[in-house]
């Protein structure tokens, strides 16, 4: 005679382990944004930030750190953009010369960057120097640089325009760095504007104005900004429907 309850048993038994086993693997892995070498984790972050809004960074840094990392008002967009990315530096000091390999390091920088990188650039004294123009924006476009960020002027702008190239610079001039600037390094911290920025940190730019997120802190701080963009959002409905600010901001804390 056939023991059925132990052959059902032993059955269940299995379809327990195969559901356990089925669960385990459907998990999601916890994501790590501590590691740089980590590619899916950099990748993460950088979609995040380039979905959060500049001012809710800004507001994140100071909350966390009691740092104001945004640039001044002074730091205009050549057009309207959005973007973000990993430092990669350069600094060039005033130097008169007619050394035809005074910039050559500027250069060497740009062909070592790549996907994901934003130029940050601090020309000393710059403010009426065109640190880039069309020739470097063009070869920062074919290697999917996100944008650039110049502590100086910028030229050629109808040229990365029509390219689409996305440059952050104190003003438009038509001049050259050539003749007037030596390379100074990359890859080393440079103050752009008023704020430090090391090689690697997060850059974030858009209608706002452009915020630097030191990267050991660029994942608390997204976590924080992504908040306050929630919090904000949909205090916007809630205003027009009650018709009153103050209730809004007694309700989800946010200005």
């Amino acid at each position: 005679m056939v023991n059925r309850s132990s052959g059902t048993n032993a059955i269940l038994r299995n379809l327990g382990l195969f559901a356990l086993v089925a669960v385990m693997t459907s998990l999601p892995l916890a994501r790590t944004f501590s590691h740089p070498a980590d590619m899916s984790s950099e990748a993460a972050l950088l979609d995040g930030y380039r979905h959060v809004e500049v001012a809710s960074v800004s507001d994140a840094m100071e909350k966390l750190t009691g740092q104001r990392t945004y640039l001044s008002h002074n730091m205009k967009p050549i057009f309207p953009t959005k973007f973000a990315g990993l430092a990669l530096t350069v600094r060039l000091m005033k130097e008169e010369n007619q050394d035809p390999k005074a910039l050559d390091g500027m250069l060497a920088a740009i062909d070592q960057g790549g996907p994901n990188s934003v130029f940050v650039m601090v020309v000393d004294d710059g403010s009426d120097i065109a640190g880039m123009g069309g020739l470097m924006g063009t070869a920062m476009q074919a290697r999917n640089f996100s944008g650039a960020v110049i502590d100086g002027g910028v030229r050629d702008i109808a040229h990365l325009t029509k390219i689409g190239f996305p440059v952050y610079a104190l003003g438009r001039v038509p001049s050259t760095s050539v003749g007037h600037y030596r390379f100074a390094g990359a890859n080393l911290a440079v103050s752009c504007d008023g704020v430090t920025v090391n090689a690697g940190d997060i850059v974030a730019a858009d209608a706002d104005g452009v915020v630097i997120v030191p990267r050991a802190k660029a994942a608390d701080v997204l976590a924080t900004a992504q908040e306050m963009d929630f919090k904000e959002h949909s205090m916007y409905a809630y205003i027009e429907k009650l018709k009153s600010i103050e209730e809004a901001v007694k309700k989800f804390g946010r200005l």
